[in-house]
């Protein structure tokens, strides 16, 4: 994989515990992001707690519910042990088992797998768009400038090719902006305009990328195609909500119509 720093998301460098002698604020932070995420989708085990890099009573008594919640020793204290129990769901999404038959399946059970571990934004410190999630698909990133929906397909891309051997950078560029994607698109000739789209939809191919465009030359976001209807994409996208938007919080599965929305395709054939 090219896309490898979610590894660094999933290790602490010392034992944190209120008053720790090796506390650091990275870490701290790191375990209240993760602490705050597992409250997301566990809203009644009293884990969500403010991401300040300060480990006192507050962060101490969400520990001590997390390890509660899922079986553990009620310390309070965060060894490496239990951060792994945290951060499970992030290696369960780049590290877990995927399968399928070709690249296309490849990439659509790959987005299918991170998107079933719940990959989410924080605010930190007043900024959108960031946490660990952010961070491992954005290469450590983050900030309210840092768009993460480009991010999140080619680091499914990535970890789908990957498993075939083959490097998603003959494709595209490594990079966080639909603009350059739009425009390697135009310039290899893999890139098709909505109104061909709408004229013949069965030219796109599960595991095509969408771009949604702005104007000709500028494109605003972006996400994986699954499914091809008549009328409808079905899709996989990070940095969305269910509005649709393209500074959402999540990554989520979407329904888009292709009629409504000017939706260009970028084919991922070559690497296929």
């Amino acid at each position: 994989m090219q896309k490898t720093h979610y590894k660094k998301e999933l290790i602490i460098a010392a034992t944190q515990k209120k008053n720790g002698p090796n506390n650091n604020k990275k870490d701290v932070m790191k375990i209240q992001s993760w602490l705050t995420l597992f409250s997301l989708t566990n809203p009644g085990a009293g884990t969500a707690t403010g991401v300040d890099g300060d480990f006192g009573s507050g962060t101490e008594k969400a520990v001590i519910n997390f390890q509660k919640a899922k079986g553990l020793p009620q310390s309070g204290i965060v060894t490496q042990d239990t951060f792994n129990v945290l951060c499970q769901p992030m290696k369960n999404a780049f590290e877990g088992t995927v399968t399928g038959n070709n690249l296309r399946q490849l990439v659509i059970n790959t987005a299918a797998n991170h998107v079933k571990n719940h990959p989410f934004e924080l605010v930190i410190n007043s900024q959108t768009n960031c946490g660990p999630w952010v961070r491992a698909y954005m290469d450590n990133n983050e900030g309210t400038l840092w768009f993460w929906c480009m991010g999140f397909v080619q680091a499914i891309i990535d970890q789908a090719a990957s498993l075939q051997g083959k490097n998603f950078k003959t494709l595209m560029p490594l990079t966080y902006s639909c603009d350059t994607v739009g425009t390697t698109g135009l310039q290899k000739g893999l890139l098709t305009r909505f109104t061909t789209v709408r004229n013949n939809p069965s030219i796109v191919k599960p595991g095509d990328i969408f771009l949604l465009q702005k104007t000709p030359h500028d494109w605003v976001h972006t996400g994986i195609i699954t499914a091809v209807g008549s009328d409808t994409f079905e899709t996989i996208e990070g940095n969305t909500n269910g509005g649709g938007s393209s500074n959402g919080n999540a990554a989520l599965k979407r329904v888009r119509n292709f009629r409504q929305s000017k939706l260009d395709v970028f084919s991922i054939e070559p690497l296929v």
